[in-house]
């Protein structure tokens, strides 16, 4: 039985020793010490209509574990392999359950100043840029008992820096292959676009294992300084079991752009958090996320961009479907603050159930404190339209054939949407199998 967060323990002491046999940066444990003196005075986050006080998100949590290390792309995992464009991607990071098993970075980019380095040994080699970002403007380590415990708990991840005006044609890309049932992930992915910069960066989470009972708890920032750009592309393709706590937070400078497509393709009970700080003027974030929920998962999806700078622009766009006994709850927030004149707020959330007992819950939410701007939003929960599927099986199409159809064209805006091209086609997968499946 899960146990209630209200009695959560940890043995700080013994936190802090595991940090320091590691070898952490006098930057990580004085950060895992911030968040163990504070975690017990700390609430549980409180996404809309879903109670947490069964879910259990602490009492698993293992120490680190080491997997393989890995000397060539050649040597890698075949399941890992066919992630990677190994003809057009050139900067590679592979973590192997909580190792560091491979990264690959072009000399282009090192000559360039460009830091591509796993966050353990960032926060070593480069303190005092990692300190500047790290849970500053984008999660605290105090907003609440998930991210102290992510901090105190961080045994993984990536640092991305890209400086000013530095501009990178080829993706950044992380693979995490998850295959020890008792490895918890507690992954930190920290990047920052200097001033002019441009960055695409794509990441795989990937099971090897068909369920596990430990805990997802994954924290990315991502700092777009003035007219930078990034495009964020991610695909979660994790185990039954799980607990999981998903954070993805943006932070735009003036005339910044970062654009997600996330396809959020995990078996486990989750809670997501995406959002995008518009805090520049004319800076704009476009949002893309595709779910499928099958057994009995409980997902609740919170997606906000929240704009404070004057002319910014957000987008929010999520379709759902959900088989079996699977429920989803889809929180969309669009807040402009006062004094962010010309702003535009949009957003659209879908969701289609394929069985009597799927649940589904959109929740389009506008709030706005300026008077000249711009905002709307749509959302829908039902079930394939019989309309569509008539027309396909009068082309003599077969009912589950078009319904195979429907579905792929409903989710495909966002699968479109990721960058590169052999992720494209793990996502089509992914979505193929979860929706087909028995």
């Amino acid at each position: 039985m899960a146990t209630d967060v209200n009695e959560f323990v940890i043995n700080a002491d013994e936190v802090i020793a595991r940090a320091k046999e590691r070898g952490e940066s006098e930057l990580l444990i004085s950060k895992k010490q911030e968040a163990l003196d504070k975690i017990e005075s700390l609430e549980m986050p409180k996404p809309d209509k879903t109670k947490l006080n069964r879910w259990d998100f602490f009492t698993a949590a293992q120490p680190v574990t080491d997997s393989s290390v890995y000397g060539s792309l050649e040597e890698l995992p075949e399941a890992v392999r066919n992630l990677l464009d190994i003809e057009h991607t050139k900067n590679i990071y592979v973590q192997h359950n909580n190792t560091p098993a491979y990264l690959q970075v072009s000399d282009e980019l090192l000559d360039k100043g460009v830091i591509i380095e796993n966050i353990i040994e960032a926060s070593a080699n480069h303190p005092e840029l990692v300190e500047k970002y790290f849970m500053t403007d984008g999660v605290r380590v105090d907003e609440h008992k998930l991210a102290a415990f992510h901090t105190a708990m961080l045994n993984g991840g990536l640092f991305v820096y890209v400086p000013k005006n530095v501009q990178i044609e080829d993706p950044v890309q992380m693979v995490v292959l998850h295959d020890d049932e008792k490895a918890s992930l507690f992954n930190h992915v920290l990047i920052v676009a200097d001033e002019g910069s441009e960055l695409t960066y794509v990441e795989n989470y990937l099971s090897g294992v068909d369920k596990s009972e430990e805990q997802v708890n994954i924290v990315s920032e991502v700092i777009a300084k003035d007219n930078a750009k990034v495009k964020y592309g991610a695909v979660d393709f994790l185990a039954e079991g799980f607990t999981g706590y998903i954070n993805r937070r943006g932070v735009t400078g003036r005339d910044a752009d970062i654009d997600w497509a996330l396809g959020l393709m995990n078996d486990s009970h989750v809670i997501y958090d995406n959002t995008t700080y518009l805090i520049g003027d004319n800076s704009q974030s476009d949002l893309k996320i595709v779910v499928v929920g099958r057994g009995e998962q409980k997902m609740n999806f919170t997606s906000q961009i929240i704009h404070y700078g004057k002319d910014t622009n957000g987008h929010i766009l999520k379709h759902g479907v959900m088989k079996d006994a699977a429920s989803s709850i889809f929180n969309g927030v669009g807040l402009i603050k006062h004094g962010a004149t010309r702003s535009d707020a949009q957003q659209e959330s879908r969701v289609l159930m394929l069985s009597e007992k799927a649940r589904g819950d959109a929740n389009p939410i506008l709030l706005i404190d300026e008077d000249d701007v711009t905002a709307g939003h749509a959302a829908s929960v039902g079930r394939v339209d019989p309309i569509q599927l008539f027309y396909l099986m009068s082309r003599g199409i077969s009912q589950k054939e078009a319904e195979r159809l429907v579905i792929h064209g409903f989710l495909d805006p966002v699968v479109r949407a990721l960058p590169i091209e052999s992720v494209k086609n793990q996502l089509r997968e992914v979505i193929e199998m979860k929706v087909l499946s028995k």
